[in-house]
């Protein structure tokens, strides 16, 4: 059996993030995902918000790697050529009480090293976003916005190209820890079982029960449920930068917000609920009206064809529902439990801090491991399986590149999703990079296509051929997100039909 040097549980943007900086040493490294694929969890279901760190006590686990990780993001996703816009953000008080509360975020902000934080009243409010209500706020202009499965996606094939090996569809079910017996740690799957000198607990919502496998039961996940509307890309010109309310001391997120994307949507939300299931993604009806509610009150030009899809996360919470608010994030490595490392509670800004948490994450890992940097790691956006990166969407090309890519490969002149304009070309490629199974979710967070205003309904039949045609897989083992998840229960027609396609 091969003994890994680290094996990381969770293939989400903490767990991506620390196995790409890992991946620069001299270690051999493992990933098991319970998922077909990277970010399918809470990592590819939030705002995308890369936060500024007002919001975190100074000195905690939160505040220094929201801060360390906003200052890494921009050079990070200019190497992994991943969407990254520093757009700023105004938090909007209301009453006096919201802001005396903006006085207190500002002071906290200042210590935690936010720059450029500072108070600005109504005048200066319109002038960034004519228009809006309130009183002061509290402007941050290193807030940004990023695509989080494009940066999930892009650490994952970093790590990957760089000798970082994964495994999909495996869900970690036993952890036994080394004793006088057992000089490593055997993690078990339903179908393998995998040795390692060191564990890091990545697992997002499972991380709390990952933790209890190698007997550690201090810890309590709870999941909150954050539901969203996305609005069509006709009101891209609508919001200047980010919108936030001034949360509650025990509001367990941020408000209710309008949120640019980097691709042109506009996101209102999210909800907080405490949940029971933490697989419950739904939508609800009560939620939508309210977010539809306050989206119109933000925004009033809106009407009721520019609510284009819905969504929900689950944030990985550690305070309970009676609690509220916020706990800090637990990055530690065991003393009782020698070389296993946990990442508990990482919710927002989880995803702002995935590269100063993986800084951390191998500060630990060198205190249980000799390391030694590497002198061959390939940097940027790496060839996986003999298919270049497409740098640059055929939709944001000039009519004369779009030519000369259409004379280089004709599969750049057969679109495939026409909301999104996503040729052939790039779904090919998606499909021949994707490092685990081959799914349409998949496909849709590597090209965007299935996410305009039609949802997939004229593209989803022509993305089912070329899966079919080009790849290989039959209809009826095509999927959504994986096993479970089958779409088609065979072809409607026989392959010997005069069209020689199924449907």
């Amino acid at each position: 059996m091969k003994i890994y040097d680290a094996v990381i549980v969770g293939a989400g943007v903490i767990g991506c993030a620390a196995a790409r900086t890992l991946a620069q040493t001299n270690l051999s490294i493992l990933v098991i995902e319970k998922e077909p694929d990277t970010g399918f969890g809470i990592s590819s279901k939030n705002s995308g918000v890369v936060h500024s760190g007002i919001h975190y006590t100074p000195g905690t686990n939160r505040a220094v790697c929201n801060v360390r990780g906003n200052q890494m993001m921009e050079d990070l996703c200019s190497e992994l050529c991943v969407p990254f816009k520093r757009t700023g953000k105004i938090t909007v008080a209301f009453t006096e009480e919201q802001t005396q509360s903006l006085t207190k975020l500002l002071e906290q902000g200042k210590a935690n090293g936010v720059p450029g934080i500072r108070l600005i009243d109504r005048e200066k409010m319109e002038k960034l976003q004519p228009g809006i209500v309130g009183t002061t706020a509290i402007y941050t202009p290193s807030t940004g916005i990023v695509s989080p499965y494009e940066l999930t996606i892009a650490l994952a094939e970093s790590a990957y190209a760089n000798g970082v090996e994964f495994k999909f569809n495996h869900t970690v079910r036993s952890i036994d820890i080394p004793d006088r017996q057992k000089k490593y740690f055997l993690l078990h799957t339903e179908t393998n079982t995998f040795s390692a000198k060191v564990i890091i607990n990545a697992a997002g919502l499972g991380s709390a029960d990952i933790a209890r496998m190698a007997g550690i039961d201090e810890y309590t996940l709870y999941p909150c449920r954050g539901e969203y509307y996305v609005l069509d890309k006709r009101l891209k010109e609508a919001l200047n930068l980010l919108i936030y309310p001034v949360p509650g001391a025990h509001d367990s997120g941020l408000g209710i917000h309008l949120t640019n994307t980097v691709d042109g949507n506009i996101l209102i939300g999210p909800s907080n609920e405490y949940i029971i299931d933490d697989e419950d993604t739904a939508t609800t009806i009560d939620i939508m009206e309210t977010l539809r509610e306050e989206g119109h009150h933000l925004l009033p030009s809106l009407s009721s064809t520019d609510f284009i899809r819905s969504f929900a996360g689950i944030r990985p919470k550690l305070a309970p529902p009676e609690e509220g608010g916020f706990r800090d994030f637990v990055i530690e490595s065991r003393r009782d439990v020698r070389g296993f490392i946990n990442l508990i509670g990482i919710e927002s800004p989880g995803l702002t801090a995935s590269p100063a948490i993986a800084e951390q994450v191998k500060e630990l890992v060198g205190q249980l491991l000799p390391l030694r940097d590497r002198k061959d790691f390939i940097q940027g956006r790496p060839v996986i399986h003999n298919t270049p990166f497409l740098k640059k969407r055929f939709s944001d090309c000039s009519h004369d590149e779009k030519k000369t890519l259409i004379s280089q490969n004709p599969d750049y002149g057969s679109i495939v999703c026409r909301c999104e304009e996503i040729t052939l070309a790039e779904i090919k490629t998606a499909a021949a990079r994707t490092i685990g199974p081959v799914t349409f979710a998949g496909i849709k967070y590597r090209t965007r296509a299935m996410m305009g205003r039609c949802q997939g309904g004229f593209c989803l039949q022509r993305l089912t051929e070329i899966l079919r045609e080009s790849f290989g897989i039959t209809v009826d083992t095509q999927t959504l997100k994986g096993p479970g998840t089958e779409l088609f229960t065979g072809p409607l027609r026989p392959s010997s039909c005069p069209l020689g396609k199924e449907s």
